[in-house]
This record gives C-alpha cells, structure tokens and sequence, in this order.
C-alpha cells in the first residue's frame, strides 16, 4: 500500500500531531508499505515531502507552525502524488491539509487531534455548511479521543483510533531515581508548567530530598529545580526511566494526553490534571489535581513520592501500544479504499 501521512505542522517545531505522523510512517515502513510525510518546513522523517514554508500561528492557547499561503495545492499535489490512500492530520488545519482533502489523489482518511478552544468551536458552528462540503472528500474519518470526536460531531462521524507508542522502548534500561519528579512538555501556559513550580515549595517541605527535573530552559528555579532545556529522544527516554514521578500540570485544550501515557509506559507514578482527556488515557492508574491549583497539585505529587506506582501503569499503557493503534489504522485505510472505490463505480 502507498500511503502519503500529511502533517499540516512543520516538523521544524515539535508537536504531538507531528510525533505521531512520523511514528505511523514508520511502523507503516515496517510493515512492508511504502509511506512518505508530506509537511510544511525543511524536517520530518527521512523521505519527507516539503510543500514549502511555515509561520507561527497563535492557536489553542500554543503557537502552530503552519503554512498560510492559498497557493499551496499544486506543491501538496505533486508531494502527493502515487498516494493510494492519503491520510490527513487535522483535517481543517489550513493549509497543507485543507489543500490535502481537495487534491488527494486516491482514498482519503481523516485524523483529528485537537480539543479546540470556544472561540475555534464558534468558527466550526459559523462555517458548518463550508466544513461539511469539505469533509465529504474524507472517506473514513477518526479521531484520538472521545475528547476530539466531540469537538467534530456535528461536522463529520468519527471512529477513534488513540495516539499511539513504542512501549518497549519506555521498559528497562535505567535505575529509577527516588525523589526525582520529571516534567515534559513545551513551555507554553497551558502546559502548567508555572502551577508546578508554585507548587514545589510546598513538595519540598514535604519531601526535602524531592529534585524535579524540567526539559525547557530557562534561568535557574527555585532550589531543587533543573532546567534541561530541550531533549532528545534517547534524552528524554532516559528521563522517564530514572523518574518516580512523571507529573503534568495541564490548564485544558489537552485531547490526549501523550506525556501521560508516556509516563505510564515507562512505570512512573503519574499525577495529572484531571482533564477528561487525561482521564481516558489513565483512568485509576494516575492520582489527579484540578488544573491550576497547586495545593492540591503538591499533595498529589508529595502523595505519589511516598507511595509510588498505583501498579495498574503497564496495563494502561498497553491499550495504546504499537499493534493495536497501526491495526485501527490500516482498517480505517482498508474502509477508506473500499468507499473511494465505490464512490468512483457511482460516479
């Protein structure tokens, strides 16, 4: 099969959209299927197509690097091209995967990612009959979360497919570190970051030998604190093997949660904000905080360093491993291939 996995982010940037999109095309390249990205930028996995150029573009409470140039379709058509199924991240992102739905040159699968902010859900609302149109060129639509299939109900019928991970790749190799508490995501207000230092304080009166590592950079913290600025890969497994307690703090717009399976996957002690996104993911195998209240955010982190793992981390994790996820998607792409063939002996 050969599928082209479109990405409407630069890989220039990080990004969940983008992990994901490099993920599948490997484990489609694993498989035996030739699989390519197709992106904004100048990075993504090896054998990426570029459809030129990206700007930073304030969305959900975050920065999307994103292409805006309305003359992109012929240079996403070309990238394209030899595609038997094309498989959309973001869907109505503009404009590499708006540009992606018109000009798909076999079947069309639709992945949505994000849960999108009021003032987006009144866009969706104000431009429902204009979305509707454009969501009739997805042959099979799927979304990561019960949390992202309801921001498109009214728009388009979802199958969900979770975001998925290597989890042998979060198993061994480091000798876990008590007291060490790990943050992992982009230094961005909704991440929490800032709630989790205002309440370490009150972690380290509790719990004097508690360090927490943090990997974006900035000046140095309060005591305790290690900024690591960004990691690598490699970096950031290492971390997660040697953490106790994987913690994140996050204020909303979350529709998966990777850092929390993440940290489940690797036998942390997870605390998270009690998003229902985050809840999906974890269920009782994490403690929870309400978001933004870093009292409650220091007892559940204090909580998890005394008493460790909930135990129910491996079996958690696995409902999102590899198989299981490129399994939903190559029957998304089977059905995909199945209506686009249809629709054509209609036609």
């Amino acid at each position: 099969m050969r599928v082209a996995v479109v990405s409407p982010y630069a890989f220039d940037a990080p990004g969940g959209v983008q992990d994901q999109v490099a993920r599948i095309v490997r484990w489609l390249r694993e498989e035996g299927d030739e699989a390519w990205a197709v992106a904004p930028g100048e990075g993504g996995p090896e054998g990426t197509r570029s459809v030129g150029s990206y700007q930073l573009v304030p969305a959900n409470r975050s920065r999307a690097p994103i292409a805006l140039s309305p003359f992109i379709g012929d240079e996403v058509e070309r990238a394209l091209e030899g595609a038997e199924v094309t498989h959309v991240h973001e869907p109505f992102m503009p404009m590499t995967s708006v540009a992606a739905l018109r000009r798909a040159p076999g079947a069309v699968v639709g992945t949505f990612h994000a849960d999108p902010g009021p003032g987006v859900r009144r866009l969706y609302r104000a431009g429902a009959v204009a979305l509707r149109r454009l969501a009739r060129h997805i042959d099979v639509a799927t979304a990561v979360s019960a949390v992202a299939a309801d921001a498109i109900d009214d728009l388009v019928e979802a199958r969900i497919v979770p975001n998925g991970i290597d989890l042998e790749r979060y198993r061994g190799g480091g000798e876990r570190q008590p007291g060490r508490v790990l943050f992992i995501g982009r230094d961005e207000e909704r991440k929490g970051l800032d709630v989790l230092l205002q309440a370490w304080p009150m972690i380290r009166a509790a719990e004097p030998g508690a360090r927490l590592r943090v990997n974006v950079e900035r000046p140095a913290g309060p005591v305790g604190v290690e900024f690591l600025g960004r990691l690598s890969e490699e970096d950031k497994l290492a971390e997660l093997r040697s953490a106790a307690v994987l913690v994140a703090p996050n204020l909303g717009g979350e529709s998966f949660g990777i850092v929390v399976l993440e940290g489940l996957a690797a036998g942390c002690a997870v605390v998270a904000s009690d998003l229902p996104a985050f809840r999906a993911v974890a269920g009782d195998a994490a403690r929870y905080a309400a978001p933004g209240r870093p009292y409650e955010l220091a007892d559940a982190v204090t909580s998890a360093l005394r008493s460790g793992p909930t135990g129910g981390e491996a079996a958690a994790a696995r409902r999102f491993g590899r198989d299981a996820v490129l399994a939903g998607y190559l029957g998304a792409y089977r059905d995909a291939l199945a209506a686009s063939g249809a629709a054509q002996g209609l036609g």
